[in-house]
């Protein structure tokens, strides 16, 4: 029997899913039509200054079981840094930090809350109060507010105008890339309660230490070892179908065939190698513009002496959101990557603008970085980041295998679709993509078993 599969993009989605195939059995050829794998979650040469920059910093947390798994098979989770504490900056310029204590789930944040200076008493008393809500809605009832936004639960919930700006902003932002009145109250109530009220291990937060291409390098040779392909620098123009069934895909180069093809690209790139007759025929490829974008803005300084003390910092209420200290150089140079999130408002944003906007919460946090030259500024504008993840999204999210039944007979057979902005659950994460990845691998080895 052939056992090839297509899987057209080398992001995490399509990786996870190509090991997985072999796991079952199957060869997967990966045509990534970049030079490096990793999609979104990718690292470049910086021509100006030589350093490998990531586009941006991704970040996983204890929760995140699914990613772990990918990471443990290619052998990368030493390769993470792990963080039970946040560091958050106050207006004064002083630090509050988010710690677990020796209650147990979900109070476990009880005491740390307590004592941020951040937030007034009665700031603190809505959090607890909208903490234990969302505690007590369980998952059933976060599933239940798939067609509402965050903030209409927030607005239910009597939080006031201040603790959105320094608490529920912040983490939601972060964490979503979508602002509080914009993101599904499914996603910003999953990032309470399956991290932050699960358990101190669920919210630990996880950074990579080494350049994300050197994260993903593993994969390669694994997919090679289980019998596998990576075609690197390939990309597919066009998908084939005959009848009803997806037969393989067209490059620059020539046309691939194998028995089942799975589309791990974000969801504007499947849109641009499909055509009429394939959106007429599958109702997962109806409405893919309707997912949208929201952008993501990473801003790499190189400063010449060290001026940021704390491994990461959350930047409430400020243009930054958050601040990673990414190393310091044997000559004592440091190296920031400043992230701001939701980012639509910077796009059309110049360097000089950009950079001075950075510096400004930079100093406000850092005020020995007033006395620091700036050797290098880096912007790196990700507009396509991630889909936007509203109420609207959620019902045009498509699930990994084709149903059989549909006005025109149902779905392209042999078409798989991966990739974040699929039926997961989760927000627009690398999570949410491994989860993908492991669903269409799961659904091509059940439809064989079944013929």
């Amino acid at each position: 029997m052939n056992r090839d599969v297509l899987v057209i993009g080398g992001g995490l989605a399509g990786l996870a899913a190509s090991l997985r195939l072999i796991d079952a059995g199957w060869r997967p050829i990966v045509l990534e039509s970049r030079r490096r794998l990793g999609g979104r979650a990718c690292s470049f040469t910086d021509g100006g200054s030589g350093h490998t920059l990531d586009n941006c910093q991704h970040v996983l947390m204890g929760c995140c079981t699914e990613l772990l798994d990918f990471y443990t098979r290619i052998g990368v989770v030493d390769d993470i840094n792990w963080y039970e504490s946040t560091t958050w900056l106050r207006p004064d310029g002083g630090r509050d930090m988010m710690s677990p204590g020796w209650l147990p789930a979900p109070l476990h944040m009880a005491g740390s809350l307590r004592r941020m200076r951040l937030l007034s008493r009665r700031d603190k008393r809505e959090v607890k109060r909208a903490m234990w809500k969302m505690w007590r809605l369980g998952q059933r009832g976060r599933l239940s507010m798939a067609t509402r936004t965050f903030a209409s639960l927030l607005d239910e919930w009597n939080q006031g105008d201040r603790v959105r700006e320094l608490f529920w902003e912040p983490i939601i932002v972060g964490a979503c890339n979508l602002a509080i009145d914009e993101v599904a109250a499914i996603h910003g109530l999953q990032v309470f309660q399956d991290g932050f009220l699960a358990g101190r291990w669920q919210a630990t937060m996880g950074v990579p230490s080494v350049p994300l291409d050197s994260l993903y390098e593993p994969a390669i040779k694994l997919i090679e070892q289980g019998g596998g392909e990576v075609r690197l620098g390939c990309a597919a123009t066009r998908l084939a179908i005959e009848g009803r069934r997806a037969i393989g895909v067209e490059t620059k180069e020539k046309f691939v065939r194998a028995r089942a093809v799975l589309s791990a690209l974000p969801w504007e790139r499947l849109d641009a190698i499909i055509g009429d007759t394939e959106r007429d025929l599958d109702s997962r490829l109806h409405d893919l513009a309707s997912l949208g974008h929201s952008p993501i803005l990473g801003v790499h300084l190189m400063f010449d002496k060290a001026v940021m003390s704390d491994p990461h910092l959350v930047l409430p209420d400020r243009a930054v959101h958050w601040l990673f200290n990414k190393s310091i150089g044997s000559d004592g140079t440091q190296h920031i990557h400043a992230v701001i999130s939701a980012a639509d408002d910077w796009m059309e944003l110049k360097e000089p603008e950009i950079r001075r906007r950075v510096l400004q919460d930079v100093a406000a946090a850092y005020p020995a970085a007033l006395e620091a030259e700036l050797v290098q500024c880096r912007p790196v504008k990700e507009r396509n980041a991630t889909f936007r993840a509203t109420p609207e999204a959620e019902l045009h999210r498509p699930h990994a295998a084709p149903t059989p039944i549909g006005p025109h007979g149902g779905d392209i057979e042999g078409l798989y679709l991966a990739g974040d902005w699929c039926a997961t659950g989760w927000p627009a994460t690398m999570e949410g993509a491994v989860r993908s990845g492991y669903a269409a691998a799961a659904a091509i080895v059940a439809a064989a078993s079944s013929q």
